[in-house]
């Protein structure tokens, strides 16, 4: 049975329990309502590329030959790139295969920069120490698109099988996996057509950027492959995430602390565990989301459809979250609300909160089309807390 479920939350405020340690109530019942804002991403003139400067990989010394690692000659195309003072394009060449140890592309530049990567960028498939645990990092760049249709690959099998979620005796922070592939502070973004497969652990970050258009992404990881987030997105504002296929080992898209006006449309997600708000409020810390439109995503054997998770002790606020228009099959759980989200390998203890009316508000009644389906609707708590919940779910089985 496949289910297509319209969550309409005009204004959806999560407020997170708040700790005794901190002996305050929440805080943001009151909070003005505001209207969600679906920003575009601010356009940019077109590119005259046929005054592009372009700089092949090769030219630097780059070879695919299965066996040097490229660090040097794709650092000494950018650093060139990013001192010109004209448009440059840097080629990454089609078919042939790059091997790089870890690399930072890092600004700001004088001028605006494209990458188009046809061929292939590869991690080595053993596990080393990287910098950060950042395998390619973008940092400090504006005006930057990164295509080509090519590909990018973690080679993160060593990585996952001595993830301490494989191995449950393991330290978790021992030689924890890298992140692929992050854009951090960056401005004016655009990344699309590009396969990211294999990711160490997560795929793709924005951390702390603005104005970006993720589109027509191909992100892809075995469904047993620990912590491969699709997307995540974390003080990020003013981001599309469009038209992408990801299917991974964790969540699909992740959207965390700090981030405002993002978009997620026309995406198939599965396996994976869906699309999440969260976690928020880990180690009793504040953290804000607000204004997340998701719509059009077709969900097949995921473990979760769309899902807030917030921690115990934890404070702040979702604010204006809508899903619509959300196509699932065989999806275990359609909608979770959970508000003792752990994440550890031993067992969180619970925690009273000192703020009995923090409340979830948002979705009221249920109706349907055809015959009823009863979604999944989680929220954990426990005699001390009992947050007020509603919701107002349309669910059609079709």
């Amino acid at each position: 049975m496949r289910a297509r479920i319209t969550f309409f939350v005009t204004v959806f405020i999560i407020l997170l329990c708040c700790s005794s340690g901190y002996g305050r109530k929440c805080r943001c019942r009151h909070c003005p309502k505001t209207g969600h804002a679906k920003r575009p991403v601010e356009p940019r003139p077109a590119y005259d590329y046929t005054k592009q400067q372009v700089l092949n990989v090769d030219d630097f010394g780059a070879k695919a030959d299965g066996k040097s690692d490229n660090f040097q000659a794709l650092k000494k195309a950018w650093d060139k790139a990013c001192d010109s003072l004209v448009s440059t394009k840097i080629l990454v060449p089609k078919d042939k295969t790059y091997y790089v140890k870890h690399i930072n592309f890092t600004g700001p530049c004088h001028s605006s920069i494209s990458m188009e990567i046809q061929g292939t960028i590869r991690s080595f498939p053993n596990m080393y120490d990287i910098p950060r645990r950042l395998w390619i990092m973008f940092d400090d760049v504006r005006n930057l698109d990164v295509f080509g249709g090519g590909t990018i690959d973690g080679n993160g099998q060593v990585w996952w099988t001595n993830s301490c979620k494989i191995k449950k005796t393991k330290p978790c922070q021992s030689q924890s996996a890298p992140t692929a592939l992050t854009f951090k502070n960056c401005t004016n973004l655009r990344v699309s057509n590009l396969k990211l497969v294999n990711a160490q652990q997560m795929q793709v970050n924005f951390q702390d950027c603005n104005d970006v258009e993720a589109s027509k992404l191909s992100v892809v990881a075995p469904e047993e492959s620990p912590n491969t987030d699709g997307i995540h997105i974390t003080r990020t504002t003013n981001i599309n995430v469009l038209d992408s296929e990801i299917r991974t080992g964790d969540d699909c898209v992740s959207i965390v602390n700090g981030s405002r006006n993002v978009e997620v449309r026309n995406i198939v997600c599965g396996p994976g565990h869906g699309i999440s708000i969260g976690s928020l409020g880990e180690d009793n810390s504040e953290h804000y989301v607000s204004d997340i439109f998701v719509k059009g995503v077709k969900m097949t054997g995921t473990s979760n459809g769309v899902r807030i998770k917030t921690w115990q002790g934890g404070s702040g606020v979702a604010r204006n979250i809508e899903f619509e228009d959300i196509e699932m099959r065989n999806v275990s759980n359609p909608i979770i609300i959970n508000q003792f989200y752990c994440d550890k390998n031993k067992n969180c203890e619970e925690e009273k909160c000192d703020a009995p009316k923090c409340e979830v508000n948002g979705p009221r009644k249920g109706t349907e089309s055809g015959s009823f389906l009863q979604p999944a609707f989680h929220a954990n708590s426990q005699p001390e807390f009992t947050p007020k919940l509603s919701y107002d779910a349309l669910v059609r089985a079709l």
